[in-house]
């Protein structure tokens, strides 16, 4: 599959424009290891090495759908591995702030070279806790990795009425924070790497 190719499926799949033409305006083929690139565009998810993966692009879609991103947000991507999901956030959200943490070295140094051009896209290395607390409060969090429950520790870096996407088990979660207040949606049927939440 090509770019032309998966960007068709993801229109057919009903996503919205604004999100597939992020997919056409990003390359997924340099967020991945050089002897795979040849299957970039395929709609699957792939290993980056160190147990990280790039992700399924119909799953990141459905993802960035639950987030409801809009122009001009703060946005932090925890488990941003390559960079790859950084970058279509950069592309879906005009004037943003961009924020990732990853937890291996190398995917860390290796998504800020290749982003070194976006200048509203930091990444950081996860240190001892979970998150960017020191950069918060965040209008939306999208987590990139499976915990076992939703990690609370994240709500509390949310602004009022911030949205935060993440996996938990082999569903997705879309969490609504108003005031002390939590609504939660589940969407079962998907896989994902686990969650490093024990530093």
């Amino acid at each position: 599959m090509d770019k032309e190719q998966l960007t068709q499926r993801l229109k057919e799949k009903k996503f919205s424009d604004k999100i597939v033409a992020a997919f056409a305006a990003v390359d997924r083929e340099k967020f991945f290891p050089e002897k795979l690139r040849k299957f970039a565009y395929d709609d699957e998810a792939y290993p980056l090495g160190g147990g990280a993966t790039i992700s399924q692009p119909s799953t990141i879609a459905f993802m960035l759908t639950l987030l409801e991103i809009k122009d001009g947000q703060k946005v932090l991507e925890v488990g941003s591995g390559s960079g790859y999901v950084l970058e279509l956030l950069s592309e879906i959200s005009g004037g943003s702030e961009i924020y990732g943490v990853e937890i291996i070295d190398s995917l860390t140094e290796s998504s800020r070279k290749i982003l070194s051009s976006r200048g509203n896209i930091q990444i950081f290395k996860a240190l001892e806790v979970l998150g960017l607390p020191e950069k918060k409060p965040f209008d939306r969090i999208l987590v990139s990795a499976a915990g076992t429950e939703i990690p609370r520790e994240l709500i509390s870096q949310l602004v009022d009425g911030g949205i935060m996407v993440c996996p938990v088990y082999n569903s997705i979660i879309k969490a609504v924070k108003t005031g002390n207040k939590i609504t939660i949606q589940e969407f079962p049927g998907f896989v994902f790497v686990p969650l490093v939440t024990k530093f």
